[in-house]
């Protein structure tokens, strides 16, 4: 169940990516949130899903305050 868990968190981080527009920060920082959420409470031994939420709610909320001009990594690989 664990390596389960840690390939699908894998995955989904993969995908994230930073953008330059409000929803894209927002759903990005989620994503990678939820994502280091999970992680952490699986390695801690908590519940998973408590920490997927929690890191999610963290990470939408950094990500939409979050100015395009102080963090960013670029546009993503399929924009031009």
């Amino acid at each position: 169940m664990n390596k389960l868990i840690t390939l699908t968190l894998l995955a989904t981080l993969g995908l994230t990516a930073c953008g330059e527009r409000y929803a894209d920060r927002t759903l990005s920082g989620a994503g990678i949130g939820a994502a280091a959420g999970t992680v952490g409470t699986v390695i801690g031994g908590g519940n998973p899903v408590t920490g997927a939420i929690i890191g999610g709610a963290v990470g939408g909320v950094v990500g939409a305050v979050t100015d395009p001009k102080s963090i960013n990594l670029g546009k993503p690989i399929w924009s031009k």
